[in-house]
């Protein structure tokens, strides 16, 4: 594959936990033409961070330049792509299907094959809690269509690097926060 090409990239960022940031980083996509396909944010383990993961298509060379200018930003600790590492990613969904007494067992069995939950019942309808990978969540997405989805909502996808190497620097309790970078703040 050409370094120019476009593809897929997941963009993980660690960054403090104030308002305003997810915005200031969803603009850098934007203003280079990137549209994000998927976006989840939460809580690190360090309560005043938070980690996102960006899911974007698009090309190589722009998408690194785009981390670097990530990188550079107020509020943002480490901006990686981890397209190329060994990750696991997960999304979770939770799709409506309509059903009645006639095929509410053969959707629950499907739903049981793909190792999912029934979160819901009702008369006409069940909902169906799922987590895996995006191709496991399409492959029952597309089973289910047959017997019609009224609704589905996805999480975005999250990512974190394989093994015990983290995504982002260690943070000790003694951090103080730099304009465009971190430091250790001197222990006297």
């Amino acid at each position: 594959m050409s370094i120019n090409q476009n593809n897929r990239h997941t963009i993980t960022a660690l960054v403090q936990d104030k308002p305003g940031v997810l915005n200031r980083l969803s603009s850098m996509f934007r203003r280079r033409g990137f549209n994000i396909s998927s976006l989840a944010v939460g809580k690190s383990e360090d309560e005043s961070l938070s980690r996102m993961t960006f899911v974007v298509d698009g090309n190589d060379k722009v998408v690194e330049q785009v981390t670097k200018h990530l990188n550079k930003l107020i509020d943002v600790i480490k901006v990686s792509d981890i397209s190329q590492e060994n990750i696991v990613s997960r999304e979770l969904a939770l799709i409506r299907v309509k059903t009645d007494s006639g095929n509410r067992s053969e959707v629950m069995q499907i739903a049981s094959t793909f190792r999912t939950n029934i979160v819901d019942i009702s008369l006409d309808s069940l909902i169906i809690e799922v987590s895996g990978n995006e191709d496991k969540i399409n492959s029952l997405h597309e089973v289910l269509k047959g017997f019609g989805v009224i609704e589905i909502m996805r999480t975005g996808t999250i990512a974190l690097n394989r093994g015990v190497q983290p995504t982002r620097p260690v943070v000790s309790h003694n951090i103080k926060y730099k304009h465009e970078n971190w430091e250790e703040a001197s222990s006297v």
